[in-house]
Order: structure tokens, then C-alpha cells, then sequence
């Protein structure tokens, strides 16, 4: 911004402060979750504004089983989101390198799998336990996940977990709720006769009966650390997710350190000096002192703890992904003692219990915050409700947790913890680096696209062949991973990794293409191109015609007809930065005036024109990039005076399109759309001035 020729004296130190406060501001934009929420006041309705970038990663997959069709016993069901194809909700490897992978089907089926196999059922869960198995309500109702001892291959112990009907047994909870008990949760251990054996047959008992007064959230995963090693004093130690029984609004069960709900567990299988003699309680968790607290508990103040898992590498850094209410989803690192504040706290918010309308329960962070001493999300994404939701119903978010990536066959992927959403089947990962503890700031979040083996872009729906995924992850004993979806029960393995809009556009390269006999603009005199730059001197007008850019020059220069194309560009808006909806224009498969397709810069991003990816194709432009939810797009482009630089690769054998901005390795909007194959290129703006420079066009 220049000064104006009557500046008077005196007036930089309050332009200094302007500065300042502008720059703090900013900062306080870029940070979500607690810095986020310390600057705000009252509720948030948009609790967490950014949203997962562009990673230009595509994972390729191709189908590894297939599971049979079950129901939930013993039904009826009147829950349309239980009846699904098979309800597969994970995926491990033995471990006693015979490369068979379990696989529990919530209806009651344990499964195994090999490499080319088909599933064959090694153990009924649901008619061991009939008739008190219970798995007709409640999502996470039935059998809900199985783990081997980290010895298994020697003494044949696995674990599971099942729901069963409070009212069609007689047995105890050793555990309930303040509620009337509805149901109970159970972990049982089995011992095989014949670790080796495909079939189960071997012996059972019963270590641990949890009472729960609802139909959701109760204990979910169990399992071993892995990275624990023989002479680890964590090894063979069993940890328990355990859900808050759907209570958790109403009471203050999870913060309470007298009862098992909402809290991760940590115990021996094998000791004898619990309550009940049938397992053990380490000396060494955290609450083993503390009067009146249980001494499993390993940490608490959680909702819903869904999926866990340890990073295999580094200081093996164990992570949580909790399902939130209806607002914010969070993945936190675990560490003995933790208390993530629920219910007095979502992800890195204030959960208002006393709020009477449910629009108005997420609060920032107060500032003497500190004192409570809850541990906050190092990742976290919110709902983004339509603009019209009442805060009654659920959008139909939920986080699974994944896993820290550390396999080989998947280089893009190293040191990355890639998670997902179970409903719409999102892939979501973020850097290991950026998970920062106590930061006061969540990690970047970054979306991954998805190939199916024919190297066709798909998503999660597609693949599952239902809006509703119910996506879940899986990990073999080489660190590979695989994605589950209960709406068909099948399983793909991610088998590598692609970039976005990696065609060929080596080969030839059009540059020193600024001198104005290579252009041809809409309004000649409007444009000037002084030597060096191309500069849009006047605002173009509307003109009659489809809704589309005003104002644009092509580039004649070169083929007449670009198919595969990289366009490496500097650009600039004149336009005052105290102008709305500021724009420039790439323009890039220019058929005609009302043929070709464009990437819009803009300081904007909240409206449906501006910020994104469109095509014009006889008819007014349509906004074809994928990071356009209906409300906002990508993160705004230019919101200065100063020169970007911008790179356009458009591949027109897939239809892909990557924009990228200031060098980034990652593209800031992507899009796929074959609409129009090739043509000249060009740039321009809808009603604003600016300038290009530096052009090299690039193709095979």
C-alpha cells in the first residue's frame, strides 16, 4: 500500500500500530483450536473455520476381500444405519507371522483372512453368547473388536469385546453407571488350543463386565502396544477404550474418577489383584494413590474413544481419535494421567452444559484456562453444518482414528497420521511434526484423493457404493494400510501413492511471449504490455452472453491447442486491497468466448464465483473444484498488491486440474473435469486490474 503524497508528520506510529494489530489478527486467524478460541467471544457456530488443504496425494487401492452378508442379532432392527453389508469394523495381523489378518464383524463374526483368500469364519462370537448377545441398537452394539497377545503364536491368547442385553442375563457388572444399567460390555479372554488352527477351539473366561445405561459409546477398541518389546514393562499390558454410555452431556461420569467410563484403562490380563481377582492393576498408572479413584485408569475425560494407536517409530507417541457431540472431532496424544475435559470441554472448546439452546454450547476458552489443567486435541476437525441446521440433528461427522504411517510402500505417507471420517469417508492425514503437544495449536489438516486399480478418481462413497461409508482403517505387521467399509463389507488395501496432475508436460516450453502481438484481448484498449508484463490497465464491463469472465486477453502465441499444459506464471492485483472480491484469471482450455475454463485468484473465498476452479461451456461458468463445500473454497489466493507466483497444470487424458500458489508443493484448489479437452490459454479478471508476468508455458 503506498502513502499518499500528504501524509503528515507523525502519522507512521499509528500506521505502525495498525500494522501490528493487523498482523496479530492475522496470526490469530492462523492458528485454530486454543489460540483460535482464546481471541473469540460468545459461541461458535464455526468453532474451527479452516478446513483440510488440498494435499495433491492420491492413494491408489485395490480390493482385498469381500465379507458375506450378516444381520444383527437378534433383532428386529429399526435403524437403518445397522443394516449394512457386513459390519467389518477392523483389520490386524496375527501375530505369529503366518500372515493371517482378523477381522470382527460387529454382528458377531470373527473373521480371517489371507493374502488371496476369502474370509473364513473362525469364531461365532454372536452364538457363544447367545441368548444375551445384543447387537440390534446402538452403532458400536455387538462384538465389537478382537486383539492377539503380543504372544499369541506361543500361548494362543486373544481378547474380545462384546455387548449383551443387561436384561437377558443374570451376571453382575463389575462396573455400572449412576443410570439403570441397559446394557453391558464385556471383555473376555480366549486361549486356543491351536494358535496355528484356522478354526477356533480352545477354552474362555471372562475378565471385565462394564454396566452401561445407553446404547452407544461403549467399550471400544482393546488392544496391546506393539511397540512394546519383551523386556518393556508395557508389554502385554491390555488398554481399553471405554465411551462414556452416551451419559456424558448430562453428568459429570467422565471427569470421575470412581468409574470406568470415559477413560482409557490400562490393565494385566493376567494378574489377580483387581476388584473382581480376574486381572491385574499396575502400580505404575497414574491413579493407583489417589483416594477413591480406580486404579485401571490409565485417562479420562473422554466422549466416545473410538480408535487408538501407537506411532511404530520415534518415542512411539500413542493417539486417540474421540467422537465429539455434535461439534468438533479430536485425535489426542495419550500420555499417563490425561484428563481431555470432557464434558466441561470439546476438542480445544468450553462445552456449555447449561446452554438451553444446543446452537450455543461451544464457548471459547477462558482466560485462566490453564489452571483446569485438561489436555487439548493436536488435531481436530469441526462439523461445517449447512448454513440452515438448527443444532438439533446430527450432520453426520465422526472421527476414526488411523495410524502414523511407517510402512515402504508408501514414501509420501512416512511419518503421517492418516485418519478419516467414518460417515462421509473422508481420508484426512496430518503431519507427525505439526501434532504438537501443549502447542496451543492444531496440526494442518490435509485431504487425500483416492484411485481405484484401474487409476480412475474415486471417492469412499463410490467404492463402498453408499453415502453412508462407515469407514474404518486396518494395519498389517509390515505397516501397510488398508480401508474397511461396512456398507458393502469389503476391504482395499492401499497399495501406493500418486501425485495429482502429474502428466507429462515436458517436451517444449513457450517463453518471452509478453510482447503485445501475442495476445489478444477481449477489449484492446484496455491492456497494455509494455515489454515484460501483461497488464489489464482498466476494469473490464459484463458483457451479453453467459455469466463469465468481463475481461481476459489469450495468448496466440504457440499451438493453437494445449491438451496437456504446466502454465508457470508471476501475477498481480492492482486493484486496492480495500476493494471487495478482488480477482485475476488463468484462463486454460480457450476454445472460444464461450468455451474454456479458468482458475479464479480472489482475497475472497465465501462466495460461489470467486476463489476456484470453473468452466464455461455455452452456458454460465460452474465451479467444478473440489474444495468448494457450498460455503467457503479454498484458502484465499491474493489478498495483497505484491506478484505470486502461480502454477496450472491441466491434464486432459483424467481431467485433472492442480493450482498452485507461492511454491507450494501442495496445490491450493484441485478439480477434475473433462468437459473441455484442450485450447490456447490466457488472463484476465471479471471487474478488476492487475498484471502477469514471467509466462512459460510448458507441454509434451
Amino acid at each position: 500500500m503506498a502513502t499518499s503524497p500528504g501524509t503528515r508528520p507523525g502519522a507512521h506510529a499509528p500506521l505502525i500500530l495498525l500494522i501490528a494489530l493487523a498482523l496479530l489478527l492475522s496470526a490469530l486467524v492462523a492458528l485454530p483450536g486454543r489460540a483460535l478460541a482464546a481471541a473469540a467471544t460468545g459461541p461458535l457456530t464455526d468453532p474451527i473455520p479452516e478446513r483440510p488443504a488440498a494435499s495433491g496425494i492420491g492413494l491408489t487401492v485395490e480390493e482385498y476381500a469381500s465379507f458375506p452378508k450378516t444381520d444383527p442379532p437378534p433383532g428386529p432392527v429399526t435403524d437403518p444405519r445397522l443394516m449394512r453389508q457386513a459390519r467389518i469394523n477392523y483389520l490386524s495381523e496375527l501375530p505369529d507371522r503366518s500372515g493371517r489378518k482378523a477381522v470382527p464383524d460387529l454382528n458377531g463374526k470373527l473373521y480371517l483372512v489371507k493374502d488371496g483368500s476369502s474370509p473364513a469364519l473362525y469364531l461365532d462370537i454372536a452364538a457363544t453368547f447367545s441368548p444375551a448377545f445384543f447387537a440390534s441398537r446402538g452403532l458400536g452394539q455387538g462384538f465389537g473388536f478382537v486383539t492377539f497377545d503380543p504372544d499369541f503364536r506361543r500361548n494362543g491368547r486373544f481378547y474380545t469385546v462384546h455387548t449383551e442385553l443387561a436384561s437377558a442375563t443374570t451376571a453382575v457388572p463389575d462396573y455400572r453407571q449412576q443410570a439403570s444399567t441397559v446394557y453391558h460390555g464385556i471383555v473376555t479372554e480366549w486361549t486356543a488350543a491351536d494358535p496355528s488352527a484356522d478354526t477356533f477351539s480352545g477354552t474362555r473366561r471372562e475378565i471385565l463386565r462394564i454396566g452401561f445405561a445407553g446404547t452407544i459409546h461403549g467399550i471400544q477398541q482393546i488392544d496391546f502396544n506393539p511397540t512394546a518389546l519383551p523386556h518393556d514393562p508395557d508389554r502385554g499390558l491390555l488398554y481399553l477404550a471405554v465411551g462414556d454410555g452416551g451419559q456424558g452431556v448430562r453428568n459429570t461420569e467422565p471427569q470421575t474418577l470412581s468409574l470406568p467410563h470415559g477413560k482409557i484403562l490400562r490393565i494385566d490380563p493376567r494378574g489377580t489383584n483387581s476388584a473382581n481377582g480376574k486381572y491385574g492393576i499396575l502400580a505404575q498408572n497414574p491413579f493407583t494413590a489417589t483416594p477413591g479413584a480406580l486404579g485401571e485408569i490409565y485417562a479420562y475425560g473422554l466422549r466416545d474413544p473410538h480408535r487408538f494407536s501407537w506411532d511404530p517409530a520415534g518415542s512411539h507417541r500413542m493417539y486417540v481419535g474421540s467422537i465429539g457431540q455434535h461439534a468438533v472431532e479430536s485425535v489426542y496424544e495419550v500420555r499417563a494421567g490425561d484428563n481431555f475435559g470432557w464434558s466441561e470441554r470439546e476438542g480445544p472448546f468450553v462445552f456449555d452444559k447449561t446452554a438451553t439452546d444446543p446452537c450455543d454450547q461451544i464457548l471459547p476458552l477462558p482466560e485462566d484456562d490453564e489452571k483446569y489443567g485438561y489436555v487439548y486435541p493436536v488435531v481436530a476437525y469441526d462439523h461445517d453444518p449447512p448454513a440452515d441446521w438448527d443444532c438439533t440433528s446430527d450432520v453426520g461427522r465422526a472421527v476414526v482414528g488411523g495410524f502414523v504411517y511407517r510402512g515402504s510402500d508408501l514414501p509420501a505417507l512416512r511419518g503421517k497420521y492418516v485418519f478419516g471420517d467414518i460417515v462421509d469417508g473422508r481420508l484426512l492425514f496430518a503431519d507427525t511434526k505439526d501434532m504438537r503437544r501443549g502447542s496451543g495449536q492444531l496440526a494442518q489438516l490435509y485431504d487425500l484423493m483416492l484411485y481405484d486399480a484401474s487409476g480412475k478418481r474415486v471417492t469412499m462413497r463410490d467404492l463402498a457404493e453408499d453415502p453412508r461409508v462407515d469407514l474404518h482403517f486396518g494395519r498389517d505387521a509390515e505397516g501397510e494400510l488398508y480401508l474397511l467399509s461396512k456398507a458393502n463389507g469389503r476391504i482395499w488395501k492401499i497399495t501406493g501413492t500418486r501425485e495429482f496432475a502429474s502428466c507429462d508436460t515436458t517436451g517444449s516450453q513457450l517463453t518471452h511471449v509478453m510482447d503485445g502481438r501475442n495476445w489478444a484481448p477481449v477489449t484492446p484498449s484496455k491492456w497494455r504490455f509494455p515489454g515484460r508484463e501483461a497488464v489489464l490497465a482498466e476494469a473490464g464491463v459484463q458483457r451479453p452472453g453467459p455469466r463469465r469472465p468481463y475481461e481476459y486477453a489469450v495468448l496466440t502465441a504457440g499451438p493453437a491447442a494445449y491438451g496437456d499444459v504446466r502454465i508457470d506464471a508471476e501475477v498481480r492485483i492492482d486493484t486496492p486491497v480495500d476493494t471487495p472480491n478482488r480477482d485475476v484469471i488463468i484462463v486454460f482450455d480457450y476454445q472460444s468466448d464461450t468455451k474454456f475454463s479458468y482458475a479464479h485468484l480472489s482475497q475472497d473465498n465465501t462466495i460461489y464465483p470467486h476463489n476456484g476452479i470453473f468452466v464455461v461451456d455455452d452456458s454460465d461458468r460452474l465451479r467444478i473444484d473440489d474444495q468448494w463445500n457450498g460455503t467457503t473454497g479454498a484458502p484465499p489466493a491474493i489478498t495483497d498488491t505484491a506478484w505470486h507466483k502461480v502454477r496450472v497444470v491441466r491434464c486432459a487424458g483424467t481431467g485433472e486440474i492442480a493450482v498452485y500458489v507461492d511454491g507450494s508443493k501442495r496445490p491450493l484448489m484441485t478439480a477434475v473435469d473433462t468437459t473441455l479437452a484442450s485450447g490456447r490459454v490466457g488472463f484476465g479478471s471479471f471487474d478488476n486490474t492487475g498484471r502477469l508476468r514471467g509466462l512459460r508455458v510448458s507441454s509434451p
